[in-house]
């Protein structure tokens, strides 16, 4: 019989147990929808995490206190306070050549108050470097220069959030505002940023540094430095550089660790990437598990046919079919009700994918609805291999049925 017959013919024998062919089917949907899944989701949560940390700027190194190797975070990282760097240090390194602009930046929390209008936000401690290394748009007004800085100036450039919350529409130039217990005035408001890197960049006001330093928080040294490097191929001569000068700044000897960390965005990326690659694809392995489940059922189905049909069998050895044609007909339905399941499997799969992009978006996130290819193909490679590994035993047994024993089953 040729392939197109076996195919017929499959087809004809699972059409007459049509409840049984489909809750055969039924194993084989779940598992492959659920391979299929879990890796678009986890390809459309790769991509965002990434565009997330792109957003940032592929060309931007961060210095953060505190040592750590290659292999792992700052003690910073953990709430640890380490004052080992000061905006001198980010002076230094606007002495490199390769470094476009270097910034200290410190943080804190308060309530923001105007009128009978409050909010709470995070006030950012830093220079005017901010706008040369972060690139933000103003809506209003101006950012602060650096006289502001050394005079202790305050005054405050609202982000978007703050600006919302306190004053609607209105232009806030001009007006007086309170961060925690002192009066600052507002000179400018940046426009609307959105989320970078998970980090909601509207829910922010930007005072000077020194202002912030001295001031709200009491502190001489800077939470984290930020630099942009002029040109992203020239990253690692900026870090090798920056990590001399830093280490001559801090007296650091030939043998001692340094007592700072540089990261730069390319770095996060490559390690990123790396770690939501693997999550992805063993996620999918788990999911997996569904259709070895699925194989067993098909393999308890084919046995069953293959006892109802045992006289069938014997009548086909007795009027010539050979061993390899039983066999391959059992193997050929096996391997139709797999790939039946598969496809119905992988459009259902998509289907939930799709859903899962668009709950997405509404709830704000830039998902990108991800069908990746190497999940179509695993999703049909697998439907067939389950059908022949699974199928492979009952087409044996009745590839082995004797003709004279088969006539004779009751």
């Amino acid at each position: 019989m040729t392939i197109r017959a076996l195919t017929y013919n499959a087809f004809s024998l699972l059409g007459r147990n049509r409840k049984r062919t489909l809750l055969t089917v039924l194993g084989i949907v779940i598992g492959v929808a659920s391979v299929i899944v879990i890796l678009s989701v986890g390809a459309s949560a790769q991509r965002l995490i990434l565009s997330q940390v792109t957003s940032v700027g592929s060309n931007l190194v961060a210095i953060l206190p505190g040592y750590s190797d290659e292999n792992g975070p700052p003690a910073s990282v953990f709430g640890v306070t380490v004052t080992t760097l000061t905006q001198d240090d980010a002076d230094a390194l606007n002495t490199i050549a390769e470094i476009e602009a270097a910034t200290g930046y410190v943080r804190g929390v308060g309530t923001i108050q105007w009128a009978n209008q409050s909010t709470d936000t995070t006030f950012v401690g830093t220079t005017s470097d901010y706008l040369n290394v972060e690139s933000p748009e103003l809506l209003y007004g101006n950012f602060y220069d650096e006289s502001d800085n050394r005079g202790l100036a305050r005054v405050v450039v609202l982000g978007y959030g703050p600006y919302q919350e306190l004053f609607g529409n209105e232009n806030p130039i001009g007006q007086r505002v309170k961060i925690k217990r002192e009066s600052f005035r507002v000179i400018g408001v940046l426009d609307e940023r959105g989320v970078v890197a998970f980090q909601n960049q509207d829910d922010q006001v930007f005072i000077p540094l020194q202002t912030a330093q001295k001031i709200m928080l009491g502190i001489n040294h800077v939470s984290f430095i930020r630099a942009k490097v002029t040109n992203e191929q020239d990253i690692p001569i900026a870090i090798a550089q920056a990590e001399s000068i830093l280490r001559d700044r801090h007296n650091i000897s030939e043998n001692y660790e340094n007592d700072f960390s540089i990261r730069s965005s390319a770095q996060a990326l490559e390690a990123l990437t790396t770690i939501t690659g693997a999550l992805k694809f063993f996620l999918g392995g788990i999911a997996a598990i569904s259709l070895l489940v699925g194989g067993i059922g098909i393999m308890n189905i084919m046995l069953v046919s293959v006892r109802e049909r045992t006289k069938e069998i014997g009548l086909r050895k007795a009027i010539g079919a050979t061993k390899n044609m039983i066999q391959l007909q059992f193997l050929t339905e096996s391997v139709v009700v797999t790939m039946i399941g598969g496809l119905i499997g992988m459009l259902f799969g998509s289907l939930i994918a799709l859903m899962v992009a668009i709950g997405a978006h509404a709830l704000g996130y830039e998902w990108s609805f991800v069908i990746a290819g190497d999940a179509m193909v695993l999703g049909v490679t697998v439907s067939a291999i389950v059908g022949i590994l699974f199928g492979w035993y009952p087409a044996r047994k009745a590839a082995e049925l004797e003709p004279v024993e088969a006539l004779r089953y009751e």
